[in-house]
């Protein structure tokens, strides 16, 4: 089963059991990847979907962050029930021990000898730990490895 499918499924599954705030939340997942879909006449496969997802993580922490600010704490939490709903799409997060690894073997493979060289080894990496990963902490990762290079 794609990782389409099984939205779907929940989405049905929520609609069944009459949850509004979880069918609501899969409706918004659906509608982005729908729209990438359109925009990029394709049909998304996992990989892609879970980029969709991550994104929409983003925009989750960030809407968080501001509403929590403004002190509009039931939009917050809204955000939240959202953003942990997401995080059961994504696959298992690597440990930063599996992270190191990847980044050495990129390094490898891509023979990069400094800072001039991370687009490549970052080009290497994000498709192996895209959703699996905080791709901005595996460029500071990056950095510094290179940096020591």
């Amino acid at each position: 089963m794609t990782l389409k499918e099984r939205i779907n499924d929940d989405m049905k599954a929520a609609m069944r059991s009459g949850e509004k705030e979880k069918r609501d939340a899969i409706r918004l997942l659906l509608a982005a990847i729908k729209q990438k879909e359109v925009d990029e006449r394709i049909e998304l496969d996992d990989t892609t979907v879970i980029a969709v997802i991550d994104k929409m993580l983003k925009q989750r922490r960030d809407s968080i962050t501001q509403y929590e600010a403004a002190g509009r704490q039931e939009l917050a939490d809204a955000e939240r029930f959202e953003l942990e709903l997401l995080i059961g799409y994504m696959p298992a997060s690597l440990s930063s021990g599996e992270i190191d690894d990847a980044i050495a073997s990129a390094v490898t493979a891509t023979g990069a000898a400094g800072p001039g060289d991370m687009g490549k080894v970052m080009a290497l990496l994000k498709p192996k730990l895209a959703g699996r990963a905080d791709m901005t902490d595996v460029s500071k990762r990056v950095k510094t490895r290179l940096a020591a290079s």
